[in-house]
């Protein structure tokens, strides 16, 4: 969409004694009657601040022009001061504050409920870029913003998907949010993403982590076991995700546990998460070791009952065994124990697993 530049020195390498003529010029333009003007104006500021906080500083003098492009009726008019307003943000705070007190938030949250696809994509990512100064985070709620990134994180374009979830993180900072993202019913499109995306991805840790902050509430949990698979996509990430995605996949599963553990022990069973804790005592951060120290503890048969040792852990507990064998690489014996019971359980795991696809299998081929 872009066209042919009427301003001059606007090459790349564009000589800095000459940037504040450029910019004086493009600012009379912008704040020009003409509509052509105008619109080529906010192409070029688009330009020059893709990359340079300097210009991003130099052009905010424009931000309420572009704004005000962003209430005209022609598409041509809105995109071009949206996309500049876009790169305006990028990486400033001062700008960001800036848009959003200018009235920016009444057309972006139009712009989310259009049927333009890429217009969607565009507020979606400017949202984004807006909610990550903590001012504008109770302001861009109040618009009533959120039930429209909850729509688009159930049917927007995986772009726009991506963009809603991380817009969605970042006001889930503010605790009062949480119940507006819950109310939108949030948790089905979020465990939806989780399925489709890679476990280790950016995506999948700000996904499980936007999750464990919802399962804080009832509501929240109520949901992701009443979702289909909701459970098993979060044991998945447990197990295949990055380091960080796991912290918040034990942690969600823990809080589930710890709310309410007759409730939820067995549907957290159910889905062979055991291997995975193993794993985390031994390969996870130090909270995730302990967050799964503690979730063990929780799913056992009796949570109350101690070994008549004092070992509360399944480290001590294999370094107990161990410490009665001789030799001197007692260390390296507790981890390749620790190694074989994380296989057994996951031979046992993938057993059960297997059994319950020849059941749904069968369940399918008799309809």
């Amino acid at each position: 969409m872009e066209t042919g530049s009427e301003f001059p020195g606007n090459d790349s390498g564009v000589n800095s004694t000459r940037v504040p003529s450029i910019v004086k010029q493009i600012l009379e333009f912008i704040q020009s009657d003409e509509p052509n003007l105008k619109i080529q104006a906010a192409r070029e500021i688009r330009r020059l601040t893709k990359t340079s906080h300097k210009h991003r500083r130099h052009f905010s003098g424009a931000i309420e022009c572009l704004v005000a492009m962003l209430r005209s009726d022609s598409p041509d008019c809105y995109e071009a001061a949206l996309l500049a307003l876009l790169n305006l943000a990028v990486k400033d705070e001062t700008n960001k504050i800036a848009i959003v007190d200018a009235g920016a938030l009444q057309p972006l949250i139009c712009f989310l409920k259009s049927n333009d696809l890429n217009l969607r994509e565009y507020a979606t990512a400017a949202i984004l870029t807006l909610s990550a100064s903590a001012i504008n985070k109770p302001k861009i709620s109040a618009s009533g913003a959120i039930p429209l990134l909850v729509e688009i994180l159930r049917d927007g374009s995986p772009q726009a998907k991506v963009e809603a979830l991380m817009a969605l993180y970042n006001l889930s900072t503010q605790p009062e949010n949480l119940n507006i993202i819950l109310a939108a019913k949030a948790i089905s499109p979020l465990v939806n993403l989780l399925k489709s995306c890679k476990k280790s991805s950016k995506t999948v840790e700000k996904c499980s982590a936007l999750i464990e902050s919802l399962l804080s509430y009832d509501e929240g949990r109520t949901a992701l076991t009443s979702e289909e698979g909701g459970v098993l996509a979060v044991v998945e990430v447990l197990e295949s995700g990055s380091l960080q995605s796991r912290e918040h996949a034990v942690g969600a599963l823990l809080t589930m546990c710890k709310s309410d553990r007759c409730r939820y022990r067995e549907p957290i069973l159910r889905e062979g998460v055991i291997p995975g804790l193993l794993e985390l005592t031994v390969q996870g951060t130090p909270k995730s070791r302990s967050k799964a120290q503690t979730l063990l503890e929780l799913l056992r048969d009796s949570p109350h009952r101690r070994a008549e040792f004092e070992a509360d852990t399944l480290e001590n507990i294999v370094c107990n065994i161990v410490s009665q064998i001789d030799g001197e690489d007692r260390g390296g014996k507790a981890q390749k124990m620790l190694a074989e019971m994380v296989q057994v359980s996951m031979e046992q795991s993938l057993r059960h697993l297997e059994e319950r696809a020849l059941v749904f299998t069968s369940k399918v081929s008799s309809k």
